[in-house]
């Protein structure tokens, strides 16, 4: 795979060694623009991260309220209620992500 050679920029007093990628320089508006975007996406990602525990939540939560006499009967139908929250719960979260990408 041919490309461009990393270039070992000069070492300046203080600072590590920094590597030119090829990029050229980055203006402070394209710098914020970039920052922003991966913002975005880090946060998507801890949203989706959310989305998916409180799913497992639900199911954690519907298979003790469907435990049977194992469970003592007032966990079992709190267990219940939480399950069908978290549900829709998680429902509108997913909701909310997709309209907004």
């Amino acid at each position: 795979m041919a490309g461009k050679p990393f270039k070992v920029v000069p070492p300046v007093s203080g600072v590590a060694e920094i590597y030119d990628l090829g990029r050229g320089p980055e203006t402070t508006a394209q710098r914020v623009k970039r920052l922003q975007e991966e913002a975005r996406l880090l946060a998507r990602e801890e949203i989706e991260r959310l989305d998916r525990d409180l799913r497992r939540l639900a199911d954690q939560a519907k298979t003790i309220a469907d435990g049977g006499e194992a469970y003592p009967a007032g966990i079992r139908e709190l267990a219940g209620r939480i399950g069908v929250d978290t549900t829709q719960r998680a429902e509108i979260l997913r909701a909310l992500l997709d309209r907004n990408h």
